[in-house]
């Protein structure tokens, strides 16, 4: 609509200008025409009252006087040259004659004596103006050529110039106007064109296919924008029921594989017992002078096998039902390096570059991803000649960062996409929970974990937690 406005101002304007061009070009032309026809009639009411016979050498005589009052009566100047182009006589006072041209171009007189009408008009300049210049003959009573009258018509436009610009004036003014009501006007239509998009698009970037999504819901929309919405709320419905069917194949795909985990690991000791009961089974002699010590270490073989099938059930216990969330104000510096003081192996480390970082955790949560972190470095270096296992803490702008970098014999590129799905594991013995519980856990706090890992070089592994604001609750007592 602006454009439109804009492009409509434009060409009214052009037009305007052009229009009061041509209206000056033909007032011009006929104001000159009606000069030079009436100045024509003055001379030949002289030539017909004259005593001088009428002669291109008279002419001089005849207008000696009388061209100043025909000039005076038509207010305009003209000039009177012979046939040869010679300036005869001129209506101008005598201290103008030096910008006459007292002898005309030869050009002049061709064209003129070529023309039908035997008129002649070309266009000049003098002093910076430009003026048009007519050129006639000057015919005695039997029509003969006696003379050449030439009139200087100088164009006076300051009037219509005047004119023009009050209009073009009024014109902006009118179009301005009209531009800041088309702007306006724009501006409330597009809102109304927009809103019911704006709505669907607002929904559309907020659907989520984790939750249950509202649906839109418009007063009176145009018939495209109800087709569409429609079409938006049965894309709702049909989403929540292939969620609902997604979640459901989910959790049943998840049991499905955690039974065959638990079925699997509760196999591993049931192997060993069956083969020490049948054992037992096949040697027991009671007369035998050792039976006791026998009777002893199959029992302990029992317990040990009973022990691994309790701490199978633990693990899967801990990783399906983690504990409740306690948010504590803790110096994670001293929580890490206390964590880590419990290993008391004299290759593992600790570093901070400061002695205070202050985060909202839970201080067992917490033990619990530094020691999970630490048991996993410590079983990639069983094979390492130095072993070498590095636990640093620092700040990392508005996080807490902890590192543990361990020199053991690193990550397969073939099994890293899977180091932290919750029944993986690349050791001969664990369930694999560990790393998948601590993602678990850190995610909850809103954290970050990742790795980088190099064959034969060594792992490390990052964490990040927000760190508490200023203001924060004050940290706890025992932190």
């Amino acid at each position: 609509m602006i454009f439109w406005v804009v492009i409509a101002f434009v060409l009214i304007a052009a037009v305007t200008v052009y229009q009061y061009s041509e209206q000056n070009r033909d007032y011009h032309t006929e104001r000159m025409e009606r000069k030079e026809e009436q100045i024509k009639q003055s001379i030949d009411l002289v030539l017909q009252k004259t005593t001088y016979p009428v002669t291109t050498e008279n002419l001089g005589h005849i207008f000696r006087d009388e061209i100043y009052e025909i000039a005076l009566v038509q207010n305009i100047n003209f000039n009177i040259y012979d046939l040869q182009g010679q300036l005869i006589k001129s209506s101008r006072p005598k201290f103008e004659i030096d910008s006459i041209s007292t002898c005309l171009d030869a050009e002049v007189l061709n064209k003129l004596a070529t023309m039908p009408s035997k008129r002649y008009v070309e266009q000049k300049s003098a002093a910076g103006f430009n003026y048009q210049a007519s050129y006639t003959y000057i015919s005695d009573k039997r029509f003969k050529h006696v003379g050449i009258l030439n009139l200087p018509y100088f164009e006076d436009n300051s009037f219509n110039d005047k004119e023009l610009k009050e209009i073009l004036l009024r014109l902006t003014g009118a179009y301005l106007l009209l531009m800041l009501l088309a702007i306006g006007l724009a501006y409330f239509i597009s809102k109304y064109i927009t809103r019911s998009l704006q709505t669907i698009s607002d929904r559309l970037n907020q659907t989520d296919l984790t939750k249950r999504n509202e649906k839109i819901i418009v007063e009176n929309p145009s018939e495209e924008i109800g087709k569409l919405i429609t079409s938006y709320n049965e894309m709702i419905d049909e989403l929540e029921v292939s969620a609902a069917k997604l979640a459901k194949g989910e959790r049943e795909q998840a049991w499905r594989e955690m039974a065959k985990q638990v079925a699997h690991e509760i196999k591993n000791p049931l192997t060993p017992m069956r083969l020490s009961v049948q054992n037992f089974e096949r040697r027991f002699d009671p007369k035998d002078p050792d039976i006791t010590k026998k009777v002893s270490e199959y029992s302990k073989t029992l317990i040990q096998q009973i022990d691994t099938m309790s701490s199978i059930a633990s693990a899967f216990s801990n990783f399906a039902n983690m504990p409740a969330q306690q948010n504590e104000t803790l110096n994670v510096v001293k929580i890490v390096k206390m964590a880590v003081d419990i290993f008391d192996e004299n290759y593992i480390h600790f570093s901070s570059d400061v002695e205070e970082i202050i985060a909202k955790l839970d201080r067992t949560q917490l033990i619990r991803v530094v020691t999970n972190l630490v048991k996993n470095a410590t079983q990639a270096i069983v094979k390492v000649e130095s072993p070498y296992i590095m636990v640093t803490v620092s700040q990392d702008g508005d996080f807490v960062k902890m590192t543990v970098e361990d020199n053991g014999l690193g990550i397969p590129l073939e099994v890293r996409d899977k180091v932290f799905e919750p029944k993986f594991t690349t050791k001969s013995s664990g369930m694999g929970l560990g790393l998948g519980m601590v993602k678990n856990i850190v995610e909850n706090y809103q954290g970050t974990i990742n790795f980088t890992s190099e064959t034969n070089k060594g792992t490390v592994f990052t964490v990040r937690f927000p760190i508490a604001r200023a203001g924060a609750t004050s940290m706890a007592p025992n932190a």
